[in-house]
């Protein structure tokens, strides 16, 4: 990625790796930027979906017409930065308007040198990727663009990476060990592993009293049970679970110990590959904070927030042996029949393919943080 000065009336243009083009203005940084192009169905979260390390190498196009209404500020973000590649909206606000707005979208992308574009036509750049699936793309404005005829400049999105084989968790994850205190009473300790962890994982674990000590993604089986837990968490992350090989060696060494073990998203992806299911790419994935999911063991419809491009290939239909016992698929989404959830029945180990900590989002499945309290007070007990 090349940035420049900010230039919000700069010509700009998205290019498509199938050709396509969308013309319009420079959006936050003027410059040029590659990644894969997603799109996200959530009207408000901008600023969490921005700072989402799952995001990592990703251009998001957001289907709401009118974005940056509430500015920016600096209680909301997940993370320490924004991790999207580019950014891609229809109508951006013209003046924040909230009383805790400390700065516009437009000046937060610029600052942090993330190329977007602005005043194209979002619902068919949202159709055609619906269509054709998830793609490489290219956002070019200011010198990245000015003379460069269309043919170069799809030759170089061309020339980007794919997500597919991408392994790119240690590249988002933390590089040291940092401790989250419980809130109130201590009741339990938590190694969690971050594979890209958005800041409110840990906080709404704190708030059950739980002590969360955050581990680098390359941490060790040893790191782990170093911190002496009570359970053991799996993050959210970016890049293809395919390529998580350590990953998987770890969470296959707590489920031999049969420690209470929960994991989101990335880490719903490690326990299938640890359970010995495969995994795949998504036509264009589920992001958005309003995507339907059942709990298959309630019976209970969800409204819940996602960001994957992947998904673990498990039976719907029955029951299956593992190395570890019997699983299940739990959860599913009601849109596609995506597997949305897994859990074992003879070891205290489960996991949901979305955000149950709900930054932002709804908070109908925030029963799953008491889910693995319980687990652990089982296991305690």
């Amino acid at each position: 990625m090349t940035t420049s000065t900010r230039g919000a009336k700069a010509p700009a243009v998205l290019v498509l790796e199938d050709g396509r083009i969308f013309r319009g203005r420079a959006y936050g940084a003027v410059g040029e930027t590659f990644g894969e192009a997603v799109f996200s169905t959530g009207m408000t979260g901008y600023q969490e979906t921005l700072t989402d390390p799952s995001y990592h190498r990703q251009v998001v196009v957001m289907t709401a017409p009118h974005v940056g209404n509430t500015g920016v500020n600096d209680e909301d973000p997940e993370s320490a930065r924004i991790w999207v590649a580019g950014y891609v909206v229809r109508d951006p606000a013209r003046v924040s308007s909230n009383w805790r707005a400390q700065r516009s979208l437009d000046e937060e992308l610029a600052a942090q040198g993330v190329v977007g574009i602005s005043g194209i036509d979002t619902r068919a750049l949202t159709r055609h990727l619906r269509e054709r699936g998830a793609m490489r793309v290219g956002i070019f404005s200011g010198d990245a663009w000015t003379g460069v005829r269309d043919e170069a400049l799809l030759a170089r999105v061309k020339e980007a990476p794919q997500m597919k084989g991408a392994n790119l968790s240690a590249e988002v994850a933390t590089k040291e060990t940092y401790v989250v205190p419980a809130i109130g009473e201590k009741k339990f300790t938590v190694a969690a592993v971050d594979l890209g962890i958005k800041g409110m994982t840990p906080h709404r674990m704190a708030e059950r009293g739980i002590e969360v000590h955050v581990l680098p993604a390359t941490a060790t089986a040893e790191d782990v049970y170093a911190v002496n837990p009570d359970g053991v968490f799996f993050s959210n992350g970016p890049g293809d679970p395919a390529t998580a090989d350590h990953p998987v060696s770890v969470m296959r060494a707590v489920l031999e110990r049969k420690t209470p073990l929960f994991g989101i998203c990335f880490g719903n992806q490690i326990l299938g590959r640890a359970l010995g299911f495969g995994t795949y790419k998504l036509k264009y994935g589920h992001r958005g904070i309003n995507q339907p999911v059942q709990d298959r063991t309630t019976g209970k419809v969800e409204v819940t927030a996602h960001n994957h491009g992947f998904a673990v290939d498990a039976p719907l239909d029955k029951v299956s042996e593992t190395p570890y016992g019997r699983a299940e698929v739990s959860h599913v989404c009601l849109n596609d029949q995506v597997v949305e959830g897994l859990q074992l029945l003879d070891r205290p180990a489960f996991s949901v393919q979305y955000h149950p900590e709900a930054a932002a989002g709804p908070h109908d499945a925030a029963y799953l943080f008491d889910r693995f309290v319980s687990l652990m007070e089982a296991e305690r007990a």
